[in-house]
């Protein structure tokens, strides 16, 4: 087995080990091996069997192979009605920029609620290459950077294996005036340009030069000014925002993202003691502050897109299942275009989330025959329909009646993806890079897949599958992996049969 991939599965046995309060003779002892041999396994220093991991897994009560698996594969015996309730875990794309804004901080910052996914592993691996101690604490990350990073020792694999890293342009700039971060990574959806993220950041005094395998960033002192973003993009607007928040003055924003994980960061920040006006607006007034260094504790908020994910498979299953946490600002166009389609479903509660700003609702969905809608589904920026629940649209078109027209005008590459479920015997029409037509309802037949190399159009290939008659296989799934936690255990607990084909 490759060492990086040794050292990867050494960490996440580390991480469950401290979860589960076991010092590591006490590992030793239920494993029945030498605490050095347990100090070996977790700095990746023990080649591991098939047998070894599965008995470490029996001894953490988690599937080892599952999280550490690259070209993991699972068998999906489709068809089953899906009962009981699930709870929305909380964002990936929260998660990843807290990561990278806690480097704001000097002092301590607690992340509660932290989702094991592949791409936190990834940011959390960057971070603990360049000298910030990293740690878990039950379902909670601790963060305490040092007053000087080591930035020429940036573990330079995770960060090209994620696009999370270009959200370290801007807290780097506030611990260095010259640094280097490779280009990102992540899903494979087409070009997308970092040339916002770039034109934001200059505003501010950085000069970036695009090498062939970096950025190149300097800066011979940051001052605020007036941003208007070339894009109103996620990723670009925090940026935007981290550099603000450590230059003293007035930095305004405009036509700033207002998405969730933008929201999510602006309450982060202003725990954090920078005044933030305008939050869930496209214009954004940040007073920004010279040095930050509080103890805080922080609760990351719930995830929409995973929200999506259940009522998309209790959709395509005709399922009735309960969705607790859902994040009703983010969800209502989605929700409206599918009661518009015919869907059924019922909210049962509605409170605020543990930060004290999510709008929450539980919601019980009942199965129901869909109609087409007449007009294209396309997303917008907030709040129109999320860029990362459209396709959601493209497998539940599967099962209306009628011909729906799915315009996936953002990236080059992923309506494509979108064609996968034709080998489940979906009926659809690629008119163009970007624009799909799915014709339904749709009787879906089993068949082997190998999952495309980005998350959500994975996702709804996952989720086809299991309204699929017959056994489906999913190969490489490590795209999922990416962003949804635990999602294969609680699939079935919904009683869905999905069963890990062990390999390494």
């Amino acid at each position: 087995m490759p060492s990086n991939r040794l050292k990867h599965i050494g960490l996440l046995i580390k991480d469950l080990r401290e979860e589960r309060g076991l010092s590591q003779s006490e590992f030793a002892k239920k494993l029945k091996t030498s605490q050095s041999a347990i100090a070996r396994i977790e700095t990746g220093e023990q080649n591991l069997s098939t047998d070894t991991l599965s008995r470490i897994s029996a001894v953490l009560d988690h599937d080892v192979l599952k999280l550490s698996d690259k070209s993991l594969n699972i068998r999906i015996e489709g068809g089953k009605k899906l009962h009981g309730t699930v709870v929305t875990r909380t964002s990936k794309n929260g998660a990843v920029v807290l990561l990278c804004a806690s480097l704001l901080n000097h002092g301590k910052t607690v992340l509660e609620h932290m989702p094991r996914i592949e791409e936190v592993h990834r940011v959390i691996e960057v971070l603990q290459s360049i000298g910030v101690s990293v740690r878990w604490v039950g379902n909670n990350v601790e963060i305490v950077p040092p007053e000087r990073l080591s930035l020429e020792k940036m573990n330079r694999e995770s960060a090209e294996r994620t696009r999370s890293i270009i959200l370290l342009l801007a807290p780097l700039l506030h611990r260095s005036k010259r640094f280097t971060i490779p280009h990102p990574g992540g899903c494979r959806l087409g070009g997308r340009t970092v040339r916002p993220h770039l034109f934001a950041l200059e505003k501010f005094g950085t000069r970036i030069i695009s090498r062939t395998k970096d950025y190149l960033v300097t800066h011979k002192g940051l001052k605020p000014a007036e941003i208007i973003l070339y894009e109103s993009g996620d990723t670009a607007t925090e940026n935007a925002l981290m550099a603000a928040a450590q230059i003293p003055g007035e930095t305004v924003i405009k036509y700033a993202s207002a998405n969730y994980q933008v929201q999510e960061l602006c309450f982060f920040l202003r725990k954090l003691g920078v005044r933030i006006d305008g939050i869930g607006t496209t214009t954004l007034s940040i007073m920004g502050v010279k040095r930050i260094d509080e103890s805080v504790s922080y609760p990351l908020s719930e995830d929409p897109i995973e929200s999506m994910f259940f009522l998309a498979t209790a959709i395509l299953t005709k399922s009735s299942i309960r969705i607790n946490r859902c994040p009703a600002d983010f969800l209502e166009l989605e929700l409206l275009k599918l009661e518009k389609m015919g869907f059924k479903y019922k909210i049962l509660k509605k409170y605020k989330g543990t930060n004290g700003e999510t709008n929450l609702i539980d919601l019980v969905t009942y199965p129901s025959k869909l109609t087409a809608l007449p007009e294209k589904i396309e997303s917008r920026p907030y709040p129109g329909l999320n860029i990362d629940n459209l396709p959601f649209f493209a497998v539940i078109a599967t099962q209306a009646k009628g011909t729906t027209l799915i315009h996936d005008w953002v990236y080059e590459n992923r309506t494509v993806y979108y064609k996968e479920l034709d080998k489940l015997r979906a009926e659809t029409l690629l008119a163009d890079p970007h624009r799909i037509y799915v014709t339904g309802p749709t009787k879906l037949k089993a068949a082997e897949v190998v999952c495309p190399p980005a998350l959500r159009p994975g996702a709804i290939i996952l989720i086809a599958m299991l309204g699929a008659e017959g056994v489906s296989t999913l190969r490489n799934i490590y795209s999922i992996n990416r962003g949804y936690e635990g999602i294969i255990e609680r699939l079935n607990a919904l009683g869905a049969r999905i069963k890990i084909l062990r390999s390494l």
